[in-house]
């Protein structure tokens, strides 16, 4: 219960109005007996009131919340412990309207109290409403209520979800694989703006040896992983510049300064490419020489799309985070995919039994990035760091990419290939994974559900992502194996 509410129990309780209640149809409203308030956890916040509404008195329960909108996003309208509700009480009602329904359907009204209180104590509701709107977060709707469902039945329904998630990962992947050999088959160059994959692309068959080309397994892991570093504000532009500085093109041009070559790709691609060559700063003018230098070079030969700076997300962004870091980063793993066998290294990983610390030794010494260069010491072309940045991408960034992106891309590889013994070696890293990157939407799943010191395991973390994203803003409560226990 937060402050808002508590208020409202007092005002409630008191029958603290400065006139007649009354209801959006002008019909009347008399308080006989306010009820018992609620003490426990689950259920109404006011038991066994009586209220006259027009010329009918009713027995039954008052719900109190701060919005109108909490009845659904608290999982009311489907839990049948508020079918016996035949008030609703709020504090402001954003959505304008005058009920809300029960799980078995039937119409409940909703009384704005604000509209009924005197001029101080309106104010100080209203204040209190506005200070909590501005820190307020997403609860889920089984939020204090899933004590009672053991600990065992959760956890094994988020394993179940990680493993779904996982597996619906593979599915992704494996279209988008198709789509790569049906867009070269059309011989249609990317990234396509709008493409219609129509039944044709539906109905084709494909067998292990269309697979077979180890190009669109580089190129799908480059795309994946491109977009892992962008996070959510910069994860659609980053996928988009993996396909425009295709893994084909970067092949034409390794008789040099491979590295140099692909910064320069990316950097004038991606529309990053500062206007002016002279700097204050002597390193940013000789880096900047050296890319421009390289893209002359390759420029004649690149005909594909390049995009423009304001498409790039720098706002609340850490400067580690910034675009140009992250490319830094990825530019360097698209060096090891080209020059170094970096997907051929992975694949290996699994081709023999390891302990499940040697592999994830192994994979993280993979994808770390240790910072070296320009970019050590600049954030972008105009701002320098006051300290060298150690690593481009560290141990969380990397387990991200594992769990999101290696492992999901390898499962489906040794699936295709008919390997399962490399499929079943995949599938037990990812259930015994332990990572080092957190996240708060994760903390924020395992803290409601009392699972806290599970979410560090690769497969826990991944179900609570799915939980919430497919189930808790869904509002599929009562398809959710813990939901249904709780509001049925």
């Amino acid at each position: 219960m937060n402050i808002q509410e508590k208020f409202i129990y007092e005002i409630w309780k008191e029958k603290k109005f400065s006139g007649e209640l009354t209801l959006d149809d002008s019909e009347k409203i008399q308080i006989i007996d306010v009820g018992l308030q609620n003490r426990d956890l689950a259920g109404p916040d006011f038991l066994n009131a009586r209220i006259k509404i027009g010329n009918i008195t009713y027995l039954g329960d008052v719900e109190i919340d701060t919005w109108h909108s909490d009845w659904k996003a608290h999982g009311h309208y489907f839990d049948k412990k508020y079918n016996k509700v035949m008030l609703h009480i709020v504090a402001s009602n954003e959505k304008l309207q005058p009920f809300v329904y029960t799980q078995d359907g039937r119409k409940v009204h909703s009384l704005c109290i604000t509209d009924f209180l005197d001029k101080s104590l309106r104010s100080m509701v209203i204040k209190a409403v506005h200070d909590e709107k501005a820190n307020r977060k997403f609860h889920m709707p089984c939020y204090g209520r899933n004590s009672d469902v053991p600990v065992k039945e959760k956890l094994n329904f988020v394993c179940e979800l990680g493993v779904e998630r996982f597996k619906n990962k593979s599915r992704k992947i494996l279209e988008r694989i198709k789509q790569m050999l049906y867009l070269k088959e059309m011989n249609i160059r990317e990234p396509v703006v709008r493409y219609d994959f129509g039944e044709d692309f539906m109905n084709k068959k494909y067998s292990a040896d269309d697979f077979s080309d180890p190009i669109i397994w580089q190129q799908v892991l480059y795309e994946m992983i491109f977009e892992a570093l962008g996070y959510s504000k910069n994860k659609d532009i980053m996928n988009k510049l993996a396909k425009a500085v295709n893994i084909p093109f970067v092949k034409t041009f390794t008789d040099q300064n491979l590295l140099i070559n692909i910064e320069s790709e990316l950097i004038n691609v991606s529309g990053l490419m500062p206007s002016k060559t002279s700097f204050n700063d002597e390193d940013t003018t000789e880096y900047i020489r050296m890319i421009v230098e390289a893209w002359n070079n390759i420029k004649q030969q690149y005909d594909g799309p390049t995009f423009r700076k304001e498409k790039w997300n720098f706002f609340k962004l850490r400067p580690n985070n910034f675009p140009t870091i992250r490319i830094a980063g990825g530019a360097r793993l698209l060096e090891r995919l080209i020059s170094q066998n970096l997907f051929e290294n992975i694949i290996n990983i699994f081709s023999h039994e390891e302990t499940i610390k040697e592999a994830t030794a192994e994979l993280r010494n993979l994808i770390i990035v240790r910072g070296n260069g320009f970019w050590t010491k600049h954030f972008t072309f105009e701002k320098t760091s006051r300290e060298v940045l150690n690593y481009f991408i560290g141990i969380s960034r990397a387990d991200e990419i594992i769990t999101n992106v290696i492992l999901p891309v390898l499962y489906l590889y040794f699936e295709i290939f008919s390997d399962a013994d490399s499929s079943r070696r995949v599938q037990n890293l990812y259930v015994n994974y332990i990572q080092k990157s957190s996240n708060m939407l994760v903390d924020d799943v395992a803290d409601t559900l009392h699972l806290k010191v599970a979410s560090q395991r690769t497969i826990c973390h991944q179900g609570l992502i799915e939980l919430f994203r497919n189930y808790c803003v869904k509002e599929r409560c009562l398809e959710c194996k813990i939901g249904e226990k709780i509001f049925n």
